[in-house]
């Protein structure tokens, strides 16, 4: 939900209680606020483009942003694997086990995609940006298609210098990691 534009849920808008971040600057709220009939926590962090990321919890929780930010990670990590390239959903497994061993092998395509997007976009072409300023195509995606095609190149081809590229990305000791997912 967007909470900005149900702002009759809150007592005072957020907007109110969070002017005087600047952008990159959080806040816990320490004392509770009625959002609609329950009496919640409110945390905020002001975004680059302006806006408040809200998050609301029951409990106190200093590291609210922190942990959303975690937790987002996460979900589009299970976004990527269930329909952006992985298709996760259209596995029969049931077996908790294999399906457990098929996760993990899935997280570990999902890492040497990313990363070769990131290596793709800062080494070869950058993605084109959009006027809303985000990338018309995600790091994810963008490595995705580039270790495909070096995949398929190798098995159709026999050009292994641009699947050895690709493999050696998953090789590096200390990847230079200036994005979070």
């Amino acid at each position: 939900m967007d909470l900005f534009n149900a702002s009759i849920l809150f007592e005072t808008p957020p907007s109110d209680l969070f002017r005087h971040l600047q952008v990159g600057q959080t806040e816990c709220r320490k004392r509770r606020i009625w959002v609609g009939r329950v009496k919640l926590y409110i945390s905020a962090l002001r975004l680059e483009d302006g806006e408040l990321l809200l998050v609301v919890s029951p409990m106190l929780n200093a590291s609210a942003i922190r942990d959303y930010a975690l937790r987002w990670e996460i979900e589009t990590l299970f976004s990527c694997l269930k329909g952006r390239g992985f298709n996760l959903e259209n596995t029969r497994l049931t077996d908790p086990r294999r399906v457990k061993k098929l996760i993990a092998v899935l997280a570990i395509g999902f890492c040497w995609c990313y990363l070769t997007g990131e290596w793709q976009h800062d080494r070869k072409k950058a993605i084109k940006i959009k006027k809303h300023g985000r990338l018309s195509v995600s790091l994810f995606r963008y490595g995705l298609d580039h270790v495909q095609m070096a995949i398929l190149r190798l098995i159709g081809f026999g050009k292994k210098e641009e699947f050895k590229k690709v493999l050696a990305i998953l090789r590096k000791k200390k990847p230079d990691r200036t994005r979070a997912l």
